[in-house]
């Protein structure tokens, strides 16, 4: 719940690749180092592998808590984070991702693979049908999500979704405008989705 521009927990969609251009390593780490400035706790997926990693052990470092909520198969995998604070473990994807958005306050997608993306779409198709209203922020790191915003124009111009598709969430482009925009946060009044 957010008082006063901060959160309970923030949860961070990223990506579990570590073959990714180190840009994308660096801005993982710069926001983890940041999110005490908003939160004591981060979510995030809870692998102990790519920008997952940097992002938890950065948070770490600098203060917060860290829960990982992880399925079942990533963990056969051998990819879940012992070294968190609470490792919590679901029967599959749904589970994940109903327990972190029950458990946080705010979402943060960093640059990632088809995981993240519909991470980042569920919360914001949740928004636009008022199941919340917690901020949502694209970390735009090298102008990652530029084609996302292009995406949703298109959506709007061919009036499969209305204009304030733009108000569900933020991009930002580095991790402090991140952290700024979540710290500043106030719900938009979001019309009704249906023309």
């Amino acid at each position: 719940m957010a008082i006063a521009g901060t959160y309970e927990a923030v949860c961070v969609f990223c990506s579990s690749s570590d073959a990714v251009d180190p840009v994308y390593v660096q801005a993982a780490r710069d926001l983890g180092g940041l999110l005490p400035r908003v939160t004591s706790e981060l979510v995030y997926g809870g692998t102990s592998v790519g920008l997952m990693r940097e992002v938890a052990q950065t948070a770490r470092e600098a203060g917060c808590r860290v829960c990982g909520v992880i399925p079942e198969t990533l963990v056969a995998a051998g990819i879940a984070e012992e070294e968190t604070d609470d490792l919590v473990v679901t029967e599959d994807m749904a589970d994940r991702k109903a327990i972190m958005n029950s458990r946080s306050g705010a979402f943060v997608a960093l640059p990632g693979g088809l995981g993240t993306l519909e991470e980042l779409l569920e919360m914001m198709t949740l928004k636009q049908l008022k199941y919340h209203d917690k901020p949502i922020v694209a970390l735009n790191t090298a102008g990652f999500y530029d084609a996302l915003g292009a995406l949703l124009e298109n959506l709007i111009a061919a009036r499969f979704a209305k204009e304030d598709l733009r108000d569900l969430y933020i991009r930002a482009d580095s991790p402090e405008e991140a952290i700024d925009a979540l710290a500043r946060y106030e719900a938009p009044q979001l019309e009704r989705k249906w023309f």
